[in-house]
């Protein structure tokens, strides 16, 4: 899969046609190739007969919503997803996490910060196969086969989105020590310097509600730590 500017086709989905077309330019400007889309099964169309890189994802679409189209395409192809959303709410963002999407900006955004967001994405792929030659890593009742990208807590399988995965196992990767947001964000996002703190805690929280919030531990104001066995 190419993940560099000249290489990677994003497909845009937006009902807001002058959203759109902005979004599609600014990437076209930045090197990308772009495909478009103005609602739920359209998306699924162009995603089917394109096959892209990377998805920028409006929630609020005709025919059905952006957490549909990511259900939908995430079980045909794992693909990175950008979610576009006009609320700030924590309930709306976490179900996004649980369909798949990567990574969220809230309406309205920036594009200088659209475009790096795409980058970092499409970074993060890279990152995902380094992150796959870790070792495998069993805390008690947790074990995470990072070459298989599999996960079992307390003897059962827990399906996670790559996001999750890729944050488990960098926790899991120093267990029992303090990782700042930033340094996970920098870490499973491919981000380095970004503030992207509420993405970090938005996950974390998706994660726990998997595997189980007493496994992850929260220091308040710095990060979070794994703990082996699930003692936190």
């Amino acid at each position: 899969m190419p993940v560099n500017a000249s290489g990677a086709r994003i497909l845009v989905v937006e009902d807001e046609p002058v959203i759109n077309q902005a979004v599609t330019d600014r990437l076209r400007g930045s090197g990308y190739d772009v495909v478009q889309a103005w609602d739920g099964p359209g998306a699924v169309t162009q995603y089917e007969s394109t096959a892209p890189d990377l998805v920028v994802l409006d929630v609020m679409l005709p025919g059905f919503d952006g957490h549909e189209v990511c259900r939908r395409i995430q079980a045909a192809r794992p693909v990175p997803v950008l979610m576009l959303t006009a609320r700030d709410d924590e309930a709306d963002i976490l179900v996004g996490l649980g369909v798949g999407a990567d990574d969220y900006l809230t309406k309205p955004f920036r594009m200088r910060e659209l475009v790096a967001r795409v980058g970092a994405l499409l970074r993060r792929v890279e990152r995902a196969a380094e992150l796959a030659n870790r070792s495998d890593t069993d805390l008690g009742d947790l074990r995470v086969d990072a070459a298989a990208r599999r996960v079992w807590a307390d003897g059962n399988e827990v399906h996670l989105t790559p996001t999750e995965f890729d944050l488990l196992v960098c926790l899991a990767g120093s267990p029992g020590a303090v990782l700042t947001r930033e340094n996970l964000y920098a870490e499973v996002w491919g981000w380095p310097g970004a503030s992207g703190t509420r993405t970090v805690d938005s996950h974390v929280k998706a994660l726990r509600a998997k595997i189980g919030a007493d496994r992850i531990r929260t220091v308040h104001g710095i990060g979070y730590a794994l703990e082996p066995g699930g003692t936190a």
